[in-house]
């Protein structure tokens, strides 16, 4: 086993004239280094250790994140001949407990801290946390399914998250709309929302639009926006948001909840026309009113929109990081009290009248009448 030594040994002994390789990957790197290491990963070192390591007789220090990763190198470079090797306890983890100087290629403390699990994904990575960090979301409805997507959108580090929402908070919204509390009764729910997340994460601006959707300001929510998470809990706002985003080519992420029941799918239907659906491929039509009870008529359990809210959540987070195989063209459902998820497949309606291809946009409908009627 190769010999180790602790963090503030090393750095004495990098002033002294001993060379500091830190094996750990370009992203970890990126996130805070040993200052004056070179960076080196471990595999490259192992493979060509000359290339970087060109005078057998000197003295190498080799760090990573824990330790182990430098004293598995450390023990492969001395099999090839190195003499003086050794490997740092603790790695940089240890090396930045202890107070020693550490160098940072453009990312803050906070940034490298904060997301640092995230960070450590091969399929994220520092690329992938600034895509996050540059994202624009928006988020429609700030009750039950909105609470749990918005907590955890922020807390990944989306960078601009508008939620849209006209309603003012009740004491019925608290069983399952967990953006608020008893404090905020009688707020509007924007306002509740916008305290919650940005106490939670300073650093992703959350813009709150009191208005209710309409064919009026639905194309004005969409601006600039990447990703539309659909937590709205009637008809006529979900099928106004499906035609606004086959129009203007928005992926929409929808997401449903009744009793104890909820469903899951995205409609990217403006991006791959004829080759995804969108929600009228499903559902051509909305209901009259007296054929969709909501939740205020019908109950739902309260832990049921977390769930929900949560699965949008991370198909929101995968499309903007292009990993994964997102929900297009699936509907993911989930039976709380049978604790089982199923799936169907969702092909695209040739004859859509919203996205079918060469189809001219048909306008907007009065949903909010054609509901009622």
């Amino acid at each position: 086993m190769a010999r180790e030594i602790a963090p503030a040994d090393a750095l004495a002994r990098q002033r002294a004239g001993a060379v500091l390789v830190d094996v750990r990957g370009a992203d970890e790197r990126a996130l805070g280094m040993a200052a004056g290491a070179l960076g080196v990963e471990r595999e490259a070192l192992e493979r060509d250790p000359a290339a970087h390591l060109p005078d057998r007789a000197a003295e190498v220090l080799l760090i990573c994140q824990s330790g182990r990763r430098s004293a598995l190198a450390a023990e492969t470079l001395e099999g090839l001949g190195y003499a003086r090797v050794v490997s740092v306890a603790g790695g940089t983890a240890a090396w930045e407990a202890a107070g020693l100087p550490i160098a940072r290629d453009g990312v803050d403390a906070d940034f490298a801290e904060r997301y640092s699990r995230q960070l450590r994904l091969p399929e994220v990575g520092l690329a992938g946390q600034q895509a996050l960090q540059g994202a624009r979301m928006l988020l429609l409805g700030a009750g039950g399914l909105g609470s749990p997507a918005a907590y955890y959108l922020a807390a990944a580090g989306v960078g601009h998250l508008r939620i849209a929402d006209d309603d003012r908070v009740e004491r019925s919204n608290l069983q399952r709309q967990i953006l608020h509390t008893e404090a905020d009764i009688g707020d509007r729910k924007v306002e509740s929302a916008a305290r919650a997340l940005s106490a939670l994460n300073p650093r992703t601006r959350i813009e709150p639009v009191a208005e209710r959707v309409t064919s009026d300001n639905v194309e004005r929510l969409l601006e600039g926006v990447d990703v539309v998470i659909d937590g709205a809990d009637n008809f006529p706002v979900r099928y106004l948001l499906n035609d606004a985003c086959v129009k203007l080519g928005k992926p929409l992420v929808y997401g449903a909840v009744l009793r104890f029941q909820g469903q899951v799918s995205v409609f990217d239907a403006g991006r791959h026309r004829g080759a995804r659906p969108c929600y009228r491929c499903l559902f051509p039509e909305p209901p009259a009113a007296a054929d969709a009870p909501n939740c205020s008529e019908a109950g739902v359990l309260g832990v049921l929109p977390g769930v929900i809210g949560l699965l949008q959540a991370t198909e929101a987070i995968k499309l903007v990081l292009g990993i994964g195989e997102p929900l297009a063209g699936r509907m993911l459902h989930f039976d709380a009290l049978a604790m089982r998820f199923r799936q169907t497949r969702l092909p695209p309606d040739p004859g859509c009248v919203v996205c079918a291809p060469g189809r001219p946009f048909p306008g907007y409908v009065d949903y909010e009448a054609f509901c009622a009627g």
